[in-house]
């Protein structure tokens, strides 16, 4: 006589149990990221917004000073910015990659390892 358990809501949309948790899993990590991003937008994005502000009027403010037009020196900060992107530094007293500076990377990448 074969016994008949009720395999209960998962066997209807043909998950199994495991399954099922799974997909509950992701859904709330989904859900948890989403209020996550939502909070920290919200937060954020007031303080962004005046930090550009502020920004766009000292770029204003040093254009009118020095008498350089502003497209001119937008395009000289975005070199300065490819330039120290490339490591290039301004004002260095030495250089970046001295057998110190590499003896420091390579010890902060093995005890982080």
């Amino acid at each position: 006589m074969s016994i008949r358990r009720s395999q209960g809501c998962c066997c209807v949309s043909h998950f199994n149990e495991d399954n099922g948790r799974f997909v509950l899993l992701a859904v709330l990590i989904i859900a948890y990221l989403t209020a996550g991003a939502t909070i920290f937008s919200a937060i954020e994005s007031p303080s962004e917004a005046e930090a550009l502000q502020r920004w766009n009027w000292t770029l204003q403010n040093f254009s009118q000073i020095f008498n350089i037009s502003l497209p001119e020196l937008r395009a000289f900060l975005r070199s300065y910015e490819a330039a120290m992107a490339a490591g290039i530094r301004a004002d260095a007293l030495r250089p970046r990659w001295d057998f110190t500076g590499a003896f420091y990377f390579v010890g902060t990448v093995v005890s982080t390892i």
